[in-house]
């Protein structure tokens, strides 16, 4: 098949890769324009080093932009990160039409935040969906799903890079050998069980200490690294990373209890988490210990 490629930063790069080693048939590469003072994207640089068109188009609502794909002749679109619209006049120039990856067992999680959101919701499980896109956000058919669990101790980072990034390049690829066979199917979602949140941002992860220690503790883990879970010390915001439930410890909410060479002990609802990773202020993330050493932070100061 002809393949078009979406796609940007190091999972379209690897995508795009991954199909290339299979000596699939990249016709051409889609993905974001440069960014004055920034590096070329890495699915750039390596359509570049292979010698595929690359187009960095700032609309894909542009018909001058549909032509220019439609002379590529494509048979399969895939999408593997995109954060622009793509309107189906787009979507569907590709004789087979396009597959699109999203990081979330559709249609819960639907928008740009879903691997957040499972994680501070508590949920024990999340996956990842191979899906036909239209002009809805994430809502179209879908074409096949993987699963994971969400451990207790699984942060954004970890769930992302140890399982949802390497399971959704073998899931593109695994769509693309569906669709090639005719066997690739277009499964409706339902809309009874659809959920949709917008961008984690800073304002959504603020701790409030007086909730239980188990929300606490997700909506850091779900914040880690991005965007940071974050509270207050001196009147100056702390962002917190690395942490682990505390095997006891009790205080009013937000109290730190303890300190140690493990980190710095605070009270929640019902428990007390232990900081292992901070970001002070204006300043680059350190271990708990080296906060303690410059901060002057002391057993009884309060949080939040």
């Amino acid at each position: 098949m002809r393949i078009i490629v979406h796609g940007q930063q190091a999972f379209g790069e690897a995508v795009l890769k991954a199909l290339l080693d299979r000596g699939e048939d990249i016709v051409g590469v889609y993905c974001a324009p440069d960014r004055e003072g920034r590096p070329a994207d890495s699915i750039k640089t390596l359509a570049l080093e292979h010698d595929l068109p690359v187009f960095q188009p700032k609309s894909f609502k542009d018909p001058e932009v549909w032509e220019e794909c439609r002379a590529l002749k494509p048979d399969l679109g895939v999408m593997a990160y995109v954060t622009k619209f793509v309107p189906e006049d787009f979507l569907y120039i590709p004789t087979k039409g396009t597959i699109q990856y999203h990081p979330s067992l559709l249609p819960l999680h639907r928008g740009p935040s879903s691997i957040n959101w499972p994680i501070i919701m508590g949920s024990k499980k999340t996956g990842l969906s191979i899906f036909w896109p239209d002009n809805g956000l994430d809502t179209g058919p879908i074409l096949l799903q993987k699963e994971t669990e969400i451990s207790e101790d699984d942060t954004l980072g970890s769930v992302y890079f140890d399982r949802l990034f390497p399971m959704g390049v073998e899931a593109m690829v695994e769509g693309v050998d569906l669709v090639r066979d005719g066997k690739a199917p277009k499964i409706v979602q339902d809309e009874s069980k659809a959920t949709y949140e917008s961008w984690c941002r800073a304002d959504d992860v603020e701790i409030d200490w007086s909730k239980p220690v188990d929300e606490v503790y997700a909506l850091i883990r779900g914040a880690n690294p991005q965007p940071g879970a974050w509270t207050k010390h001196d009147g100056k915001t702390l962002q917190v990373f690395d942490c682990r439930k505390a095997a006891s410890g009790s205080g009013a909410p937000g109290e730190v209890i303890a300190i140690g060479n493990d980190g710095i002990t605070v009270a929640a609802g019902g428990g007390a988490l232990n900081l292992q990773r901070v970001r002070p202020e204006g300043d680059k993330k350190l271990k708990a210990a080296d906060f303690v050493s410059g901060s002057g932070i002391a057993v009884g100061a309060k949080l939040g």
